[in-house]
């Protein structure tokens, strides 16, 4: 939920606590105080504590399906024989990139913005990497602190004059930085081009004094969401062509390249034929909409390796209206119309307004009620991330654990 209005819905009027997912709501209390619910949850006492007394709209993460996504995820790149790097941008949690590192197999973790990278290194995480060049001197500025601080911070440039401006600001610091070289591999949103270009730019890090050459960034984000296993596999060795010919190039001119990242979930289990070493694996924790339509080795009409562990919950706030019903998952919320209902796919998600969602349907063997609870599967995790404050944790409808979400970049943040 949006800081703005932090259970905001935590009034008088949550006496009348409602069921989840589709049961009619309740009229009697379930005896939880919900007057404690937030010293209840600094002190992590979660006892009584089930989704039917959550402020809605939240965010709710499945613990099993989770683990499952976690443990899938690790066991097969071992078995291929890369290694990963989970991208935080898609929760923003210290809580979950511990666990990936602890039990999911990761070797270091994939930042998105600074913020997020000083976040995960201040809370004692290591092999943090930055995915975006220092282009202003705020970033620069603090891209050598962190360096300086937490020797196995890393990042990327993919512009000589960048290298510069690093350079000038790791002298005056007395800072050792740890750069890769971000190269094309599809998106034109960064990436200096392939073969002698980014091999040039890789030379020229490598002969700072103030910086090591650690390796090639080349993210094929398009290839992530082609759909269709075979048509994605295609898709992604023809771009990854170009970087895997500079990696080659950087070995023949005598630079030693540690690390070759990218891939995405949707090309886990493929990318280790096109030679990269490690994966910037996010989504795969928690699955949203757009991956569950770009169909998988075994089912190409449906992505359904890993299970889609995270809904946002709603309530159904008003019913007057034939065949449809407002809930509380509105724009401020990230609601979107390409979100799914978990387990009645016959209702349709729209938008309504800042605070209001709507819930549509034609046909189907079950009208939701007022007051009921409806779990959605948001459409993009990177960006419905970063409406809420924390995850509630739930088994089944007991609620077992709250991650923070302490990642959100506002602009001041960023």
């Amino acid at each position: 939920m949006t800081s703005r209005r932090r259970f905001l819905a935590a009034s008088a009027a949550m006496g009348a606590l409602t069921a989840v997912k589709g049961r009619a709501a309740k009229t009697s209390s379930t005896g939880f105080p919900y007057t404690e619910f937030e010293s209840r949850i600094a002190r992590r006492d979660f006892r009584d504590m089930t989704k039917d007394v959550l402020p809605t709209p939240c965010m709710v993460v499945d613990q099993q399906i989770f683990d499952r996504n976690v443990k899938l995820m690790a066991d097969t790149t071992k078995a291929n024989g890369i290694a990963i790097r989970p991208h935080v941008k898609i929760h923003k949690s210290v809580d979950v990139a511990r666990i990936q590192l602890t039990q999911g197999g990761g070797i270091g973790l994939t930042c998105a913005t600074i913020a997020e990278a000083e976040l995960m290194s201040n809370a004692g995480l290591k092999n943090v990497m930055w995915t975006k060049q220092p282009a202003s001197r705020n970033a620069v500025e603090r891209a050598v602190a962190l360096s300086k601080k937490d020797p196995t911070f890393s990042f990327v440039v993919d512009d000589p004059l960048v290298v510069d401006w690093v350079e000038q600001a790791a002298e005056a610091n007395n800072a050792h930085l740890k750069v890769l070289v971000s190269v094309f591999a599809g998106p034109t949103r960064q990436g200096i081009e392939n073969g002698k270009p980014a091999v040039e730019l890789a030379q020229k890090v490598a002969a700072s004094k103030r910086m090591s050459f650690e390796g090639i960034m080349a993210y094929a984000g398009a290839a992530a969401h082609t759909k269709g296993f075979e048509n994605r596999r295609k898709r992604s060795a023809s771009d990854l062509a170009g970087p895997r010919e500079t990696v080659e190039m950087c070995k023949k001119s005598g630079l030693p390249v540690k690390i070759f990242t990218g891939g995405s979930t949707g090309t886990y289990n493929m990318d280790h034929e096109n030679g990269l070493t490690e994966l910037e694996v996010g989504s795969y924790v928690f699955m949203d909409t757009r991956y569950f339509v770009i169909g998988g080795k075994s089912n190409d009409a449906k992505y359904d390796d890993f299970g889609g562990a995270l809904t946002v919950l709603t309530t159904v706030d008003s019913k007057r209206y034939p065949k449809q019903v407002a809930i509380d998952y509105g724009n401020k919320a990230g609601v979107r119309p390409t979100d799914v209902v978990k387990e009645m796919p016959w209702l349709e998600v729209s938008t309504q307004g800042a605070e209001y969602g709507m819930l549509k349907w034609k046909d189907g063997d079950r009208e939701p009620k007022l007051g009921d609870r409806i779990e959605i599967y948001c459409t993009v995790l990177d960006d419905s991330t970063n409406y809420y404050d924390r995850y509630y944790v739930a088994r089944g409808e007991q609620i077992v654990d709250v991650w923070p979400i302490m990642g959100r970049s506002g602009a001041a943040q960023r």
